[in-house]
């Protein structure tokens, strides 16, 4: 029972030995756990063999109920010799609650098909349970490097797996436009490839000298959205404004600032950093932007929607005429006030349609935008000034949890990107800065990890860089841990011993322990080691 990953909150085990699965097992659900029943008997059902019949069974039932006294995210998991009986105190917790389950039966339930002579019985035991945060979320960078929809649906499974509930989708960026808008079609028309891409860091003399792309449907949007809630997982889409936008402007020169750079002449960034094309501040501008936020607003139902705000450099708005007459029209400051501007009317666009909008810690330049959240990226120090005047915060600073970041100091680790972050670095991981006090911190909705695909080509590039390191941050972002100084990592790793032969059932490519598999090497591809400790603010 001690190998459960994340770290139930209470667990009493139970006289006896097990209970275990078999032919006549049933499933018997109560009203409103329709959902979760049906991904038992379709998860559980196909790696064991077994039907998992509805109703109760002769040999022994799992009886699935909600109780209103737990805690939203909450269930009660009681193995008995008899059965086993799941509470949630919603629909979600609920399925929290069959993710443990299914963790108890053993790293074989994570297969696909069953394997011969296999016995699925469940310690006896009682598992109480609720998560600490309510925004437990992994960002994924779908721009950089286009993950076809196959790999996004596999990606929202292995959250579950993990009992993550937020995926932030960064559908938009210099490098490529991955969603459909069907009133500007260029979008995905020019703006959804690039004819080459940069191998490694920018400074990395090698490329990839062939074309780059692709993009979702509004249907495949729709499917993703959908295969999530059936999981309790948030897709919240990020469209990139007013930086990270040459791949818009490829697509709609118009967009761009016109006056003082040939729009005409760009295509879709090949390279990776900060570009200095970004969007001209014309009511042009906000008219189409609010188009495709129209159509995005049709297909993602989530509360938050993500504006980016972060990266955008001044330059061009310096040079621009346009631009400063829009500064002195508008009684401006400067640029950091014409891009606060910029976001506080999608803000107000957004909040007049009963969403929210949250965006990198950039926002907060110029004056942060009344009602807007922050992904406290940069450090902690956004973080702790927006829950100080009142936002919202999402922490995932660079320096903690961007899983792009190396795992270890070796040069046989494959593009070797930021700062060293290991397995041990990501569980002692705290979101919550210690300096807010209580009315503050209760601004933290909770925490994500990000990752940015810029040297992650493939699926098992992201897999490699995500996990192990992903448990961890489930953990951290779950489980009532104490202080991270103070927590027993010694303990995961034995823990983790059992959760990797869950990561091997369900084919994930993760980083071994010992370190990088020959074919998981990148050598020669240059990186950017960053030398030092990582600052913790």
């Amino acid at each position: 029972m001690t190998d459960v990953i994340p770290q139930p909150r209470q667990v009493t085990p139970r006289e006896g030995a097990f209970f275990e699965l078999g032919p006549d097992t049933g499933i018997a659900a109560a009203d409103g756990t329709g959902p979760t029943e049906r991904w038992l008997r379709a998860t559980l059902g196909a790696a064991t063999g077994l039907p998992l019949a509805p109703g109760p069974g002769d040999a022994g039932t799992v009886r699935l109920s909600l109780d209103g006294d737990l805690d939203a995210e909450g269930y009660r998991l009681v193995v008995a010799p008899d059965g086993v009986d799941l509470a949630g105190g919603s629909p979600a917790g609920l399925f929290w609650g069959a993710q443990t389950l299914r963790q108890l039966l053993g790293p074989d339930a994570f297969r696909r098909a069953p394997l011969p002579g296999r016995r699925w019985r469940l310690p006896l035991t009682c598992v109480e349970d609720a998560p600490r945060f309510r925004w437990r979320g992994l960002m994924l960078d779908v721009a950089r490097h286009f993950m076809p929809k196959e790999g996004v649906l596999r990606y929202l499974d292995l959250m579950a797996a993990h009992k993550l509930n937020v995926l932030h989708f960064h559908l938009t960026d210099d490098q490529g436009w991955r969603i459909e808008i069907e009133r500007y079609p260029e979008l995905t028309g020019t703006g959804s490839w690039r004819a080459r891409t940069k191998y490694g860091h920018r400074a990395s003399p090698l490329w990839e000298d062939k074309p780059h792309g692709g993009f979702y449907t509004q249907d495949d949007i729709r499917e993703i959205v959908a295969y999530a809630a059936e999981r309790h997982i948030t897709v919240v889409p990020e469209i990139d404004v007013p930086g990270h936008s040459q791949a818009a402007i490829a697509a709609y020169p118009e967009l761009g600032n016109t006056d003082v750079v040939d729009t005409a002449s760009l295509t879709v960034w090949d390279t990776w950093g900060v570009c200095e094309n970004v969007l001209a501040p014309t009511d042009g501008t906000l008219r189409f932007y609010e188009g495709v936020f129209e159509e995005l607003l049709e297909l993602f139902p989530s509360q938050f929607v993500h504006v980016g705000g972060d990266e955008c450099p001044k330059g061009q708005w310096q040079r621009s005429p346009a631009a400063q007459a829009r500064i002195s029209e508008l009684g401006l400051a400067g640029e950091d006030e014409l891009q606060a501007w910029f976001i506080k009317h999608f803000d107000r666009w957004l909040t007049a349609r009963g969403r929210r909008l949250i965006g990198w810690d950039e926002i907060l330049e110029g004056g942060l935008a009344e009602g807007a959240a922050v992904s406290s990226w940069s450090g902690y120090a956004g973080g702790v000034a927006a829950a100080r005047a009142g936002h919202d915060v999402v922490m995932c600073p660079e320096q903690q949890v961007y899983l792009d970041h190396r795992q270890a100091a070796g040069e046989d680790e494959p593009v070797p990107i930021g700062f060293v972050r290991t397995l041990e670095d990501v569980y002692r991981f705290e979101p919550v800065p210690p300096e807010l006090t209580p009315e503050e911190a209760a601004h933290v909705l909770g925490t994500q990890a990000n990752v940015w695909t810029e040297v992650m080509e493939t699926q098992a590039r992201v897999d490699y860089q995500v996990f192990p390191r992903l448990a961890a941050f489930a953990e951290v972002a779950w489980s009532a841990l104490p202080a991270p100084d103070e927590r027993d990592f010694d303990a995961f790793e034995r823990r983790m011993a059992a959760h990797y032969r869950r990561l091997d059932a369900l084919g994930v490519a993760y980083r071994p322990s010992g370190g990088p598999l020959p074919w998981q090497r990148r050598p020669g591809v240059l990186g950017r080691p960053i030398d030092g400790p990582p600052p913790n603010k």
